[in-house]
């Protein structure tokens, strides 16, 4: 496949799209695989019950993901302008590899530490998100839009299994210490991310930008207010975005509760992370499928593609009860979870002003960012009066249906990249 994909995109193509396989070791290392199962043995080696544990870790994701969300539209805003937006990514950017790479020498009983810098590294990987996200913009043209995003999260999710394999390698055959073999991890990540961004350094400009009248910080709070008042103005972005939000909110829920959900079913650590593993290898050709398809067929109607498959997913998790059950659930999950993450980041660049698509992905990142939010809450309360987490599950279709409401009442009546 990667012969075939070779001679389809340019150079400048190919820097933007490694950055998913570049930053998406975070992703899969830290925030799912590495970090949480190493916190908690740090905080209970520092006699921190597993509860408190487990609560402090939730908190901290919230307030990285809060400051994320507010300072998403003043940072894209800034990144708009000449010559910012390059030098903000770098910023944030080596904050979070710095912040991964520091967790190595963080050493047992220091939880309160480990989580501090643990929010650090979210808020850089998040933040870089915001002006990477935006620069697909720079680097292709419209009609290719959807190819290259959708192409750029299924090398993230292939990407990203490199280095898991290679940490679960010392993890099962206990070469080293235990302590030993999680700075690997730590520090694996960190090199993936710092290596892989080196062709975005080097290739990737910004090409659409606008010129600052007066300091950074008045052009871009006069900017910023001048949009929000505009977006009455663009009917089709607001619905989009609110759809985006229910739709990816369900995605979000599904990726961070399936372990949970599992567990639940007696699911062993060995059995959870073959399904990881699963969804991440399916997801890699089937994103890369959605581009192709959406070139075909339109990127909405792939989009309401991807929602009817979640909607599928959520009536299929009813009737969950053995490991088999579960593989069929990853690999439905694996054929849309990329497509539909690719297709929205690719349609709202094709929806939104060139010159302002730093400001606007600041917006689509507030979105973005708190997707899970409200589907976990769902989930929960759902399974609490029920007794049943696949009936929490099952009640996310709800979110999936109102996502593809508002995304049909989001057509716009022009385009804004001709």
């Amino acid at each position: 496949m990667f012969k075939q994909l070779k001679g389809q995109f340019n150079k400048v193509e190919w820097s933007w799209m490694f950055q998913d396989w570049a930053n998406s070791a975070y992703s899969l290392m830290i925030t799912t695989a590495i970090f949480p199962i190493f916190y908690k043995s740090v905080a209970d080696a520092a006699g921190i019950s597993g509860a408190d544990s487990t609560a402090y870790l939730g908190y901290t994701n919230a307030i990285a993901t809060v400051l994320t969300a507010v300072l998403a539209p003043f940072l894209g805003t800034s990144a708009d302008y000449k010559g910012y937006r390059k030098p903000l990514f770098t910023i944030s950017t080596l904050l979070g590899i710095t912040a991964v790479f520091s967790m190595m020498f963080i050493g047992n009983g220091n939880w309160l530490l480990l989580l501090v810098v643990y929010a650090i590294s979210s808020f850089g990987f998040h933040v870089a998100n915001i002006f990477y996200d935006s620069s697909i913009m720079d680097v292709t043209t419209p009609e290719r839009l959807d190819q290259v995003s959708s192409t750029g999260f299924g090398l993230g999710y292939i990407g990203s299994v490199f280095p898991f394999l290679i940490f679960m390698v010392f993890q099962l055959t206990g070469i080293f210490p235990a302590n030993v073999t999680v700075n690997i991890g730590f520090l694996l990540t960190a090199a993936w991310w710092f290596i892989f961004t080196i062709p975005y350094w080097k290739n990737v400009n910004q090409v659409n930008y606008l010129e600052k009248t007066e300091g950074i910080v008045q052009t871009t709070v006069k900017s910023l207010t001048a949009t929000v008042k505009e977006l009455k103005k663009y009917p089709h972005i607001y619905l989009f975005l609110f759809g985006y939000f229910f739709y990816i909110d369900g995605v979000g829920t599904i990726i961070a509760m399936a372990t949970s959900v599992g567990t639940d079913l007696g699911l062993s650590a060995n059995e959870l992370i073959i399904m990881l593993l699963v969804v991440q290898i399916v997801a890699f050709p089937c994103s890369i499928m959605y581009g192709y398809l959406a070139r075909r067929f339109g990127t909405r109607t792939m989009l309401f593609v991807g929602i009817a498959t979640y909607i599928v997913i959520c009536i299929f998790g009813l009737s969950l009860d053995s490991f088999t059950d579960f593989m069929i659930l990853a690999v439905l999950v694996g054929t849309a979870q990329g497509g539909i993450q690719g297709l929205s980041r690719s349609y709202f660049g094709q929806i939104i002003p060139r010159e302002k698509s730093n400001q606007f992905y600041g917006f689509y990142n507030i979105f973005g960012k708190f997707s899970s939010v409200l589907g976990t809450t769902i989930l929960g309360v759902v399974a609490q009066i029920t007794g049943d987490s696949l009936k929490g599950l099952f009640a996310l279709i709800v979110q999936f249906i109102i996502g593809a409401i508002l995304l049909y009442m989001a057509k716009p009546s022009k385009s804004y990249n001709n």
